[in-house]
This record gives C-alpha cells, structure tokens and sequence, in this order.
C-alpha cells in the first residue's frame, strides 16, 4: 500500500531584502569635527544625535548634540570612522543629507546639504524641508 498524504509544495525562497540606503553621509571635514568633539566630551559619548525640531522663521532647524546612549529606535549611521544616530522622526526629511563643517571667519558650523530642503530664512538659522518620497 503507498503513503497517499498530499505532497506540499516547497515554500519559495524569499527574496533577500535590498539593503537600505544610509541615511545620511559625511565629509571628510564633519567626520574629523565629529571625531574632535566625542574625544573631548566631559562624559562618555556614543556619537552625535542629529534630528529637526519645529521653529524658526522657516519652520524647522537641524539639532545636533551629544549621544550618551544608543535608542532602539535611533537610524545609526556609521560613516568615516564616527558615529551620528539620527533621530527616528527626522529620517524621512534628512534621507540623501550629507553633513559637512565649515570654518570662516565669522563661524564655524555643521552644514546640512539636503535635497530634501525647499526653503531657508534669510538669517540661515532655520530651514523648510519637505519628507523624502520612498519607493516602496
């Protein structure tokens, strides 16, 4: 007598998921401030945390400060040797950002080159930034 139990097909393999895109990148400049900072913290420091807060004459201005510990929702990105954790609300509106450090005169500052960016005030202390469309 044969064994009539129904034969299962096997399972598909599942198409291993494309890797996400980093979502911020940094030149050579920022990572080396970068760097500088978190060795000269008072306490220790993971990295810097990056994000967007609500204000300014534009509507919204880039934060940047330090990070004492890795949050389960941070985006960490790891990029020349330094570690910025990107706050999990600002993903969308930093994604293709690349953070650089310029020194003159007057200032020295972290710049944000952000495609994502559609606006700024006159006084450059604010911007105006549209969410990153995703292909799903």
């Amino acid at each position: 007598m044969t064994d009539m139990t129904p034969v299962s097909p096997s399972p598909a393999a599942k198409p291993k998921p494309r890797p996400r895109p980093q979502v911020m990148k940094l030149t050579e400049a920022a990572a080396h401030r970068i760097a500088e900072l978190t060795s000269r913290a008072d306490s220790e420091i993971v990295g810097l945390r990056v994000g967007i807060k609500n204000g300014g004459c534009a509507g919204q201005s880039y934060t940047v400060e330090y990070a004492h510990e890795v949050r389960p929702s941070d985006e960490v990105v790891e990029d020349k040797g330094v570690k910025i954790l990107v706050d999990p609300k600002a993903v969308l509106f930093l994604l293709g950002t690349e953070m650089d450090y310029k020194v003159d005169k007057m200032s020295a500052q972290f710049i944000f080159n952000n495609p994502n960016q559609t606006g700024a005030c006159g006084c450059g202390e604010s911007v105006q930034l549209t969410a990153a469309k995703v292909d799903g």
